[in-house]
């Protein structure tokens, strides 16, 4: 894929910003196909002292031949560029082409002689000076003379066929996030453990419905891994048939006690989420971390079958005997 436009809350995400914990924020994405072919993508969100964060994965059929692809664009200045797929190629080979004949011959001219052990033993025997001759000298003087005239002239090369340049972006754009609205269903971490033997999670909650109809716990998802409550037909339904099977655990979700929670009741709620997919897709690394925490995202369902989503996070404590 060619990333073609992207957006957060309608604000082009060209340079960096700042975003809010525990806020909401949409974004979009347009991207135009490059490779004809099945392929399966995330939009990726990189966090300064954090790195990339991956969001959710689509597959993406793309059709076409792949000789058809162009990616025209219009400078600012009025220039034409027909693809910017190989726009200036020519010019980056024939630089790095130069810059490798003049390191490969000052190695040739070095390599044409003995080399290790007849230099060491000239040292031994005290005959530095016979290390570098006079020849050495001028051929010295030559790449170094070349190498200061090619740079001059690149420069002043580029300056005339390029006169107008954009340097690298480096401000700030703000970005508002969406209006907050009041939490239907609140959730506290009382205890999180991993069970390592096991390969389960296993979280209890106290868990406060504010809705005007019950609700109960249905799918929680950490990462792409979805466990669902099979039980809950709502969280069922509302998984796509396209979704990786590999990262949709068959044990599911469960969920003690199983009644629905009513309204402005406050109950301590168990789920476990276990399969060998935690360690399958390598998000057990908490067990050799100092300060081990987890996060993910629960869904709850009312009667009408409306999700209600709470983000839920904390420390997380790797147990390896049941």
């Amino acid at each position: 894929m060619t990333r073609v436009e992207s957006y957060i809350a309608g604000v082009p995400a060209i340079q960096s910003t700042g975003l809010q914990l525990d806020r909401d924020y949409e974004f979009k994405i347009v991207v135009k196909g490059r490779i004809p072919g099945r392929h399966h993508i995330h939009p990726m969100l990189n966090v300064k002292s954090a790195g990339p964060l991956p969001g959710p994965g689509e597959w993406i059929e793309v059709t076409g031949n792949f000789d058809d692809y162009r990616q025209p664009i219009q400078t600012l200045d009025g220039t034409v560029i027909p693809n910017l797929e190989d726009w200036g190629l020519g010019v980056v080979f024939g630089w790095h082409g130069l810059w490798f004949v003049i390191g490969l011959a000052w190695l040739l001219w070095w390599l044409r002689r003995p080399l290790l052990i007849p230099r060491y033993l000239a040292l031994r025997a005290g005959r530095e000076d016979a290390l570098i001759t006079r020849h050495d000298r001028v051929a010295a003087v030559g790449p170094l003379v070349t190498v200061i005239v090619l740079v001059a002239g690149g420069f002043y090369w580029a300056e005339a066929r390029y006169p107008n340049t954009i340097p690298l972006q480096a401000g700030r754009v703000r970005v508002e996030p969406l209006p907050i609205r009041a939490p239907m269903v609140d959730v506290k971490v009382k205890q999180a453990r991993y069970d390592v033997p096991g390969r389960a999670m296993r979280i209890t909650l106290e868990v406060t419905n504010n809705c005007s109809k019950a609700v109960q716990l249905g799918e929680f998802t950490s990462a792409n891994l979805r466990f669902v409550k099979p039980a809950v037909r709502a969280a069922v339904a509302n998984v796509d048939p396209s979704y990786p099977k590999e990262l949709l655990p068959e044990s599911g979700l469960q969920v003690e006690p199983r009644a629905p929670l009513d309204p402005g009741e406050t109950r301590t709620v168990k789920f476990v989420a276990a399969d060998v997919a935690w360690e399958i897709e390598r998000l057990t690394s908490l067990m050799r971390d100092p300060d081990s925490s987890f996060g993910g995202l629960l869904f709850f369902y009312d009667s009408d079958g409306s999700r209600h989503i709470v983000n839920v996070f904390g420390t997380i404590i790797p147990t390896f005997v049941r």
